[in-house]
């Protein structure tokens, strides 16, 4: 039952009906990433006491998108941190061509990254959130649509509208391939 505007809500009660209310779909959208009941559990709990840690007023009329932005980012952290602690076989690390850019090229494309969040970070929030979610962490609209309560339309016009007005704003030297 939802909360009447009028009336105050402790941090704790806060917490606890955010809890009751996205606990399931949060464990659910983490072992997507996962694949781990307990480290989707782990992840679920990091992103509350991260909810915890923050402001009620800054969060709470974006609360569910906040959820699931936080849990993704806590998710990829896990994987990107599990990445680079998998054993390494040198003989197959030493028979494998490298398919890294050359150090130059690498600055260059991190250099063009940066700049193009720079623009990116123009555009209206919920456009940035969903084509962060789309082309950075490769979620198809679905995944997108459960994570941000969103319909797969509205999602397919904040991506398009949003990726227009990158391109007015991107100067032409970012928009054409290095």
């Amino acid at each position: 039952m939802p909360i009447q505007p009028d009336l105050v809500e402790s941090k704790e009660q806060f917490v606890e009906r955010a809890l009751a209310d996205y606990e399931s779909p949060l464990v659910g959208y983490a072992y997507g990433f996962v694949h781990d009941v307990e480290r989707a559990r782990d992840i679920v709990q990091d992103t509350f006491i991260r909810l915890c840690q923050q402001d009620v007023a800054k969060v709470k009329d974006g609360l569910k998108t906040w959820l699931f932005t936080v849990c993704r980012n806590r998710a990829l952290d896990v994987l990107r941190k599990e990445s680079r602690v998998s054993a390494l076989d040198e003989s197959e690390y030493h028979s494998q061509p490298s398919d890294s850019l050359s150090p130059d090229r690498s600055l260059d494309q991190a250099e063009r990254l940066e700049q193009t969040m720079r623009y990116l970070s123009r555009l209206p929030e919920n456009q940035q959130t969903v084509i962060l979610m789309k082309f950075r962490d490769g979620h198809s609209y679905q995944e997108i649509c459960e994570a941000t309560g969103l319909s797969s339309g509205n999602v397919g016009f904040l991506i398009h509208t949003g990726l227009k007005r990158l391109r007015e704003l991107l100067p032409s030297d970012l928009l054409s391939p290095p």
